[in-house]
């Protein structure tokens, strides 16, 4: 088939592999290099670097003017797809292909519509997730369902490990929707349910609400373990006022009911410290300091730096 692929990112790359692998004939848009780090230095997009590497035609582009959607129109596409694009696709060019356009997106539409569904649904506890093929229309991520595949989401699972299951889970959809338009079935469905929202992340997310519960506390650390990871400001002790990242947590203790929450409650041996939350406490085993490297919160303690009673803001 002749496909129109929308991608940007490296997980967008995975799937314009599998595309190249399966021997389609593929026209790539993409967005232009942009300046990176503090030396601004250009860097191209994971997707283009694929393409120049093994002769996949490709476009890039910050606009759609008349003169590229007349060259994607004269490349007589059969579909499109769109991987973590990152851009609005106009209706001019989404509805160019023989068969539409559709894209894949890491939830179960309605649930999760929006650029962070992974992150948000760790975040909320969610015990199952998936990913939907549907097509494009002019309201984001509302149209209807071509395929959708599920998943069980493991308690250990962050964003990290439920992304890689989910790319993976993807590719299996968006083969099947090809295979679908292959042999002439193009038939979805209207997305069904009150549908619920995963606007982008800031880096406050990732401030520790220690109001909450150990469990909440959590899955804040599995959904924003990639970024902007979670964080709370030492109230008390020798480094009051400092932010500390923790790099790695565990739920301590579940059921717990504490009234001082947010107060370093034990040291535990070759561990790292506890901390208490409304409900429960969080033992911390990795952190990272301001402008210092990550280390192990039972190292930090042996050097004195907080102790029992201490506390976060």
């Amino acid at each position: 088939m002749k496909i129109l692929f929308f991608g940007t990112s490296i997980i967008s790359k995975s799937y314009l592999e599998e595309l190249h692998k399966n021997d389609h004939e593929i026209l790539v848009i993409t967005k232009p290099d942009k300046p990176a780090f503090r030396s601004q230095k250009f860097i191209a997009p994971p997707v283009k670097v694929y393409a120049i590497e093994n002769s996949v035609n490709f476009m890039q582009t910050e606009k759609f003017t008349p003169d590229i959607v007349g060259k994607i129109k004269s490349f007589s596409a059969d579909a499109g797809v769109v991987v973590a694009y990152g851009k609005i696709i106009p209706e001019s060019v989404f509805n160019l292909p023989k068969y539409k356009t559709f894209n894949i997106h890491f939830s179960l539409l309605p649930k999760y519509r929006g650029s962070s569904p992974v992150q948000r649904a760790l975040c909320n506890g969610e015990t199952e997730t998936g990913v939907s093929s549907f097509y494009i229309g002019n309201v984001l991520d509302a149209g209807d369902i071509i395929v959708q595949e599920k998943l069980t989401v493991n308690v250990k699972d962050n964003a990290e490990t439920l992304l890689n299951k989910l790319i993976h889970l993807g590719i299996i959809a968006m083969n099947k929707t090809l295979e679908f338009f292959k042999n002439g079935e193009y038939k979805a469905v209207p997305q069904t349910g009150a549908p619920s929202f995963a606007p982008s992340l800031k880096k406050e997310d990732g401030l520790v609400n220690w109001n909450k519960s150990a469990a909440i506390i959590y899955n804040q650390f599995r959904g924003l373990y990639l970024w902007p990871g979670i964080y709370s400001i030492v109230s008390s002790g020798k480094f009051k006022g400092k932010r500390i990242k923790f790099i790695e947590i565990e739920i301590f203790d579940a059921d717990s009911l504490n009234n001082d929450v947010g107060v370093i409650y034990s040291i535990e041996k070759n561990k790292g410290f506890t901390v208490s939350c409304t409900t429960g406490r969080i033992l911390v085993v990795e952190i990272k300091l301001e402008s210092r490297s990550a280390m192990r919160a039972w190292n930090f303690i042996q050097s004195g730096q907080l102790s029992v009673g201490d506390s976060f803001c």
